[in-house]
């Protein structure tokens, strides 16, 4: 059975066929949903029709390519936002499909599932408006807590200036409390940790094989947060793989450091196989 799976973030709407159980392929929208939701908890018009409508289009080509069956799934954005039904009734509107708005904890899980299965680790997933860690040890859930920052509020709130970002972080990552996962296989989903994997290879192009199981070392990362933010962006768009995203990746790498730090998390492994794939997998 072919099924299809939409990841509506704060920052960009994703795709995923999956048929016997594996991912076919992915593709993905930049559309800023949770634009300006640092300055007031409420989803703002303009982007809510572009992100439906892209909603709208991935749906139409699951379709044609065969899906029996379509999900949808909304994150921090939408939970976040004290009008989520601006944005949920343009969807049905369009495409008759409606949209599970799932809690930091569910996002937290399913990030979790899509990265390592029922085994034992941790992940670090940095979204545009939240920020999920969890770890699992014994088979059991050890840690998970989703934080309201990410590189879409990042950029509300600093810019793309690193004295003013790394303060914003540090204030808000707090709510994370202080514990000691050095000890675990701690893996890294999202946007975020897929373009600084790219930039490692010096690749311009999405390649899910190359990018599958990189290491990037706390050091890495954190050189990555100064570097970019000290590119100009067509500086960042013409030479990585960054086109819509390269206002964020910089405040992006300066997050996931600061999270790294927070947990003594020495290095990281880039996962493919995220939330997406965990949502499906929680399905069937």
């Amino acid at each position: 059975m072919k099924i299809a799976a939409i990841d509506i973030g704060s920052n960009s709407v994703r795709l995923m066929m999956w048929a016997d159980g594996k991912t076919l392929y992915k593709k993905m929208k930049t559309t800023r949903l949770g634009e300006g939701l640092n300055f007031a908890p409420r989803l703002l018009d303009e982007p809510c029709i572009r992100t439906a409508q892209a909603v709208a289009e991935f749906v139409a080509e699951a379709k044609e390519e065969g899906a029996e069956k379509v999900y949808a799934f909304a994150t921090a954005a939408v939970r976040s936002a004290e009008n989520p039904e601006l944005f949920t009734d343009k969807v049905k509107k369009l495409c008759g499909i409606e949209v599970d708005v799932i809690s930091g904890e569910r996002e937290a899980q399913i990030g979790l599932l899509g990265a390592i299965g029922n085994g034992d680790g941790g992940i670090i997933d940095v979204g545009g408006a939240s920020t999920e860690v969890t770890v699992r040890a014994g088979g059991k859930i050890k840690f998970s807590k989703s934080v309201n920052i990410g590189t879409v509020r990042i950029l509300d709130a600093a810019g793309r200036d690193l004295n003013k970002i790394n303060p914003f972080v540090s204030e808000r990552i707090k709510d994370y409390g202080k514990n000691d996962f050095s000890n675990y296989n701690m893996y890294a989903v999202g946007g975020t940790a897929s373009r600084l994997a790219a930039i490692k290879h010096g690749i311009k192009e999405y390649d899910a094989e190359i990018l599958h199981g990189t290491v990037l070392t706390v050091k890495e990362v954190e050189n990555f947060s100064k570097l970019l933010t000290r590119m100009t962006v067509d500086e960042i768009r013409q030479t990585t793989i960054c086109k819509k995203s390269a206002d964020l990746i910089g405040g992006g790498a300066a997050l996931l450091a600061a999270v790294m730090n927070n947990f003594n998390i020495r290095k990281i492994t880039v996962s493919e196989s995220d939330n997406l794939e965990g949502y499906v997998l929680s399905k069937i």
